[in-house]
């Protein structure tokens, strides 16, 4: 239920408290120092923060970029910085000093991980680069998250995920044919290149439990989408038929893609001579999937238009329950169009800990949770996004060793 404006009551999302003893713990021990801010950086190290590394995000004193992303706020905290950065400890530390930097190494020296989303040349300019922070730190992984990489003639070009999707194909191919492009209604390049980060992270601490050497990880937020291109961009390298976009319609798929009911869409998938023909049978016509002419995908697909005019005139006679409820018992792939308010109401996701509150601000904060199950559990909360600054007098006495005096005469000199 939602109430009178339209929101989910966030009482209705099932409410966790910290957990030790079931959650995933793969990445325990590792240590990580997250200088990124906005989306793809703060995802990398959220996803290793829920493995179980233990991260510090250190923020300029003014805060992570996307503190002041919204409207929405809840309980004066930025939603979209709410969504990715739970399970970490905030320090603000101004490293463009001497006096910051200093600081700033001696973490680095007890740490496993660093990533920065700073360009190369800024890294070289902050002495937060591979060369100066291995020497201090032999075995250190560091990640670079930048639009273009850290090498190449673009490396030094500012970058967003709306310009690396621009870059990809992917905006080019995605929204109707006689539409604009649009870009993916996430941060698509953001989240990808986060996933990659955080996937090499585990490959170089893999490698590193042998031989001890850590790595220097270059991610490209452009190379990242472009390889998620990769089914779209082999076909054509490979034919040279260049596709264009069509609203989804021109999958190598003869039927995928959505359709009208008598009230809501769904999105159906026919997606091998076996589904093809239990889905006529469904729907009561198996004569027209037992035709000869319709026989492989291939003659599925030079028969598409007339194929997609006879499904669109069967599924618009029944409502949207009524078919999904048909189609799943006969194994045939088909789903709604989802809203937001739908998704977040979705009692299997709740079920599976992927959908869910927290305490913090005085509120509870809504999270999506990790998705992934290890041994049956996909438990990953131990805290909650932190306010900003809000560990640095902890960090610095326990990892640092900082007595009272020495940390406030840090905040006199505005180094935190």
């Amino acid at each position: 239920m939602r109430d009178a404006e339209g929101k989910l009551p966030l009482n209705q999302l099932p409410h966790k408290r910290r957990a030790d003893e079931d959650r995933i713990h793969l990445l325990e021990g590792v240590r990580v120092l997250d200088l990124t801010t906005s989306i793809a950086g703060p995802y990398a190290t959220l996803l290793l923060a829920d493995f179980g590394a233990e991260v510090i995000k250190i923020e300029r004193r003014e805060g992570d970029d996307s503190r002041g992303w919204g409207p929405p706020f809840l309980a004066q905290q930025s939603l979209w910085f709410l969504s990715v950065n739970r399970n970490k400890r905030s320090l603000t530390l101004d490293f463009s000093t001497s006096q910051g930097r200093d600081l700033l190494h001696a973490l680095v020296v007890q740490h496993d991980v660093v990533v920065t989303n700073q360009i190369g040349s800024s890294q070289r300019k902050l002495g937060i680069d591979h060369a100066t922070l291995a020497a201090l730190r032999p075995g250190l992984v560091h990640v670079s998250i930048t639009g273009f990489g850290v090498q190449g003639e673009r490396s030094d070009l500012p970058s967003y995920d709306l310009i690396a999707e621009g870059y990809s194909g992917v905006m080019d191919l995605t929204g109707e044919a006689d539409a604009p492009p649009q870009k993916v209604g996430t941060p698509a390049a953001d989240l990808l290149a986060g996933m990659d980060a955080a996937m090499a992270v585990a490959a170089a601490l893999y490698r590193r439990r042998a031989d001890g050497k850590g790595c220097a990880i270059d991610i490209s937020m452009v190379e990242s989408m472009t390889r998620f291109m990769a089914p779209r961009l082999v076909p054509f390298l490979g034919s040279g038929e260049l596709p264009r976009r069509s609203g989804a319609r021109d999958s190598v798929i003869a039927v995928y893609q959505s359709f009208d009911t008598a009230d809501q869409p769904i999105s159906l998938g026919l997606g091998n001579d076996g589904i093809w023909r239990r889905f006529w049978a469904a729907v009561g016509e198996p004569d027209y999937g037992a035709d000869a002419r319709f026989r492989s995908n291939k003659d599925r697909r030079a028969a598409r238009p007339e194929i997609v005019a006879r499904i669109q005139s069967v599924l618009r006679q029944r409502k949207r329950g009524d078919w999904l409820e048909l189609f799943a018992q006969q194994r045939i792939p088909a789903g709604p169009i989802n809203r937001l308010d739908e998704v977040a109401a979705d009692r299997e996701l709740q079920a599976r800990g992927m959908l869910y509150s927290v305490s913090a601000f005085d509120t509870s904060i809504p999270q999506v949770g990790l998705g992934i199950r290890i041994d049956d559990s996909s438990e990953t909360y131990r805290s909650p996004p932190p306010g900003l600054g809000e560990h640095t007098d902890a960090v610095l006495r326990e990892v640092l060793g900082l007595k009272p005096e020495q940390i406030e005469q840090l905040r006199e000199q505005h180094i935190i």
